[in-house]
């Protein structure tokens, strides 16, 4: 852990760190086409960079790590992209099944899974049980795969009306917690910060519930180049924000 996560507030406090980091991983193909490769190599890179980044998390004591993997709209490259971007996920997946345990890492799928391969799904269920099995305190990496902020709302609003339809439920009974409990993220506290690298300024449909009060921070670095420096300076920006929640700092 570097000197720039460890500082102290005024009042000689160790400063907290976010206890659940959000990332937009964007830029692969920018990076692949700078250097004349083909857009899966840029996506190679990048799954190097989420192994790394999600090892550094872990190390420096954050609880949750959610990443942007594969949106609702992502389904509109080509199919060479997304044959590849699948085929990373699944060599992933297969690693992370023989590994979960040993290193003590929950992993866990946001977003409609029901387009994926059967394949690819028989896998998450598999680290999903694997996941039941580990401590509630050990550190959780959630992936976003078809996952859309938009989406994931409309599927939660038709569950609880399906539910009110069924006597489960009445509309009066709806309140934030409530409406949480339906979402992908149920059980999961909202990101503290989120992180876009590439130099976009923009959410792109990413956690859009969830981000109400979460900081942001924007860094030009294409995310196969971001590094546990920049998720230094990251989380050092962080720490400086005043976050009040709506309210007034007493």
């Amino acid at each position: 852990m570097t000197d720039m996560i460890k500082t102290n507030d005024t009042a000689g406090q160790a400063v907290r760190l976010p206890r659940h980091i959000a990332i937009i991983m964007d830029g692969n193909g920018r990076w692949a086409t700078r250097r004349g490769l083909p857009r899966t190599a840029g996506h190679k890179a990048g799954a190097e960079t989420f192994r790394r980044i999600a090892t550094y998390c872990k190390n420096i004591g954050i609880q949750y790590l959610t990443v942007y993997a594969f949106s609702t709209e992502n389904w509109k490259r080509s199919a060479d992209e997304v044959g590849a971007i699948m085929a990373l996920l699944k060599k992933y997946l297969l690693e992370a099944v023989d590994t979960m345990e040993r290193d003590h890492i929950r992993l866990h799928f946001l977003g409609d899974m029901s387009p994926i391969s059967p394949e690819l799904r028989a896998l998450a269920r598999e680290t999903d049980e694997i996941t039941e099995h580990l401590s509630i305190d050990d550190f959780q990496a959630n992936v976003c795969l078809n996952y859309g902020g938009r989406d994931e709302i409309l599927r939660a609003v038709r569950q609880f009306a399906a539910d009110c339809a069924a006597g489960e439920r009445t509309p009066e009974e709806l309140d934030d917690a409530l409406f949480s409990s339906y979402l992908d993220t149920r059980g999961i506290p909202d990101p503290d910060l989120i992180i876009r690298p590439s130099g976009e300024l923009r959410l792109s449909n990413f956690l859009l519930w969830q981000c109400a009060y979460s900081e942001f921070y924007f860094t030009d670095a294409l995310w196969p180049d971001f590094d546990e420096a920049e998720l230094d300076r990251a989380i050092a920006a962080y720490q400086k924000r005043d976050r009040r929640f709506g309210g007034v700092k007493k």
